[in-house]
Order: structure tokens, then sequence, then C-alpha cells
């Protein structure tokens, strides 16, 4: 094993806060949607490759921009979520049985991509694929620094709306104690559909960005769980910060990992932390 050269090794540092950012949008739904209402939501990854394709579609056969086609993916991303979680507070189900079903839909939801998008990788080949700069000796590549940039705003906005406005109260309060934030007239039914809506939109925007910067295959959503599980729970259930502190963490190591020993070794990271946080702190699965 040979040490990488200092440029090498501060690309691949660049290339982790890139990849991590996008771990960190990816985890921010998930693990509201988790820590607030006791939702373990696959189909999280579902409705982000979904998003993927559907602006690779609109880009590839409208001519849209990428970015643009978020006008549209937002609100259905929203209803889908929306949706979904009536038909979890409909037969009341636990956490446990929401993971379940939510696995079934991640199922359901990969064979119509594939039946619509076949299962061959698909990359989108955007104005914005080939444009970078230079950083010194660093190559700074614009898709995957429009997702940090995106990534720093929404979880941003998610910690200021949740510590600094009446909602954000109200979603905390009937997390730690619901019986008594319903006795205070919080209306917790409306408040969970938006805040569903909302974790499904927050996948929408992370499946664009995984379309800005990567090839996106129905299966491939699958190899995110472990990691994104793994920076959720680092981070912190509930937490609008901490998934985008562990998911750049996460990054950085399987990126310096990958730079010092070979990528096969890159996937060892993410799981490893994900089995000492279960093993030295199991309450934070709750």
């Amino acid at each position: 094993m040979s040490f990488p050269s200092w440029t090498l090794l501060g690309q691949s540092v660049l290339s982790g806060f890139f990849v991590g950012a996008l771990y960190g949008l990816l985890g921010l739904g998930l693990g509201l949607s988790w820590g607030l209402l006791r939702t373990i939501n696959l189909t999280h990854f579902a409705f982000a490759f979904l998003s993927a394709y559907l602006c690779l579609q609109l880009a590839v056969v409208a001519h849209w921009d990428p970015l643009l086609t978020l006008a549209v993916i937002v609100p259905l991303m929203f209803a889908l979520g929306a949706g979904l979680h009536w038909l979890t507070e409909r037969f009341k189900l636990t956490p446990f049985s929401s993971l379940l079903l939510t696995f079934g839909c991640m199922g359901i939801a990969e064979s119509v991509m594939q039946t619509i998008w076949t299962a061959d990788p698909r990359k989108l080949e955007s104005a914005y694929a080939t444009m970078k700069f230079k950083l010194g000796p660093l190559y700074v590549p614009i898709p995957e620094l429009m997702t940090l940039v995106v990534a720093l705003l929404v979880t941003g906005a998610a910690w200021w709306v949740l510590r600094h406005t009446d909602l954000g109260k109200a979603l905390r309060a009937s997390a730690e104690d619901a019986p008594i934030a319903a006795a205070f007239g919080i209306n917790q039914r409306r408040n969970s559909f938006l805040l569903a809506g909302t974790c499904s939109a927050l996948a929408g925007i992370a499946g664009v960005c995984i379309a800005l910067s990567s090839s996106i295959s129905p299966s491939q959503m699958y190899a995110w769980v472990g990691v994104v599980f793994a920076a959720v729970m680092l981070g912190g259930l509930g937490s609008a910060l901490g998934p985008l502190v562990a998911g750049v963490i996460i990054g950085v190591s399987e990126a310096v990992t990958m730079a010092v020993t070979s990528p096969s070794w890159a996937p060892l990271v993410s799981f490893a932390l994900l089995i000492l946080i279960l093993l030295l702190r199991p309450g934070r699965v709750r």
C-alpha cells in the first residue's frame, strides 16, 4: 500500500464533502420522518430515484433545465409522501410495520421504474455535466458543488423551521409527548401530513441532485440504504443538522479510504460506523 500524493488526497477529501452532502440531503427527510413521525420510510429511497428518472425524462424529452424539473417533482413527491402517510395512519402501523410496508412499496417502485426505463444504467447529459473550475491544484465540478449548496440551504431551512417557528415547536412537542401536545390544541394530524409530504419532497430534491451528478438504475437505490441509515443514526433521529454533518464525516472517510487503500474497502466505513452506533448507543434507534 503506497501513500497517495497530497493532490490526490485533497481531491478525495473534496469529493468526500460533495458525496457526504448528498448523503445528508437524502438522510434529512428519512431522519425527520423516523424521529418525529415514528415512521421508518424506506420508500424515501424509491421517491429519490423516481425523482431522478423524472428529471432525466423531462430533461431529455421535454428539454427542460434539470433544475426547472423541481417545479414538478417537489409537489408530486409531496403528494405521494402525504398519501403514503395516510395509508400508515389509516391502519395505525407501528414503526416496524411501517418498515415492512415501505419496503414492499420500494420493491413495487423498483418494478415500475424498470418497466418504464429498463434496468440499464442511465446518465443525464446536461449542460452542467462538464462544468467545473480549478481551485489551486483541485478541480471542483459544478453539479457536485450545486448539491453541496442545496444541502446546506435545505438543512439550514429545516433547522430554522424546527427551532424558530410554531410549526417546528408543535412537531417536536408531538414527537415528545403526543397526548399532552394534543391537549394544548396542536393539530397533530395536519402537522403529520405536512411533515410526511415535506420529507418526501426533500427526497425529490435529493433525487434531482443524484441525476445531476451520477448514473442511475432502479436497483441502485438499495446501495444507498446502509450508508444513509448510518448518517441518520450517527446524526440523530429527528435532527436537521445531524445527518448532514454525519454524511460529510462518512463521505470524507470513504473517499480517503478509497484513496489510501482500494474502493472495495469504502463500504466498510459506513457499515462499521453503523455497527458501532448500534452497539454503543442503541438508544438512538427508537
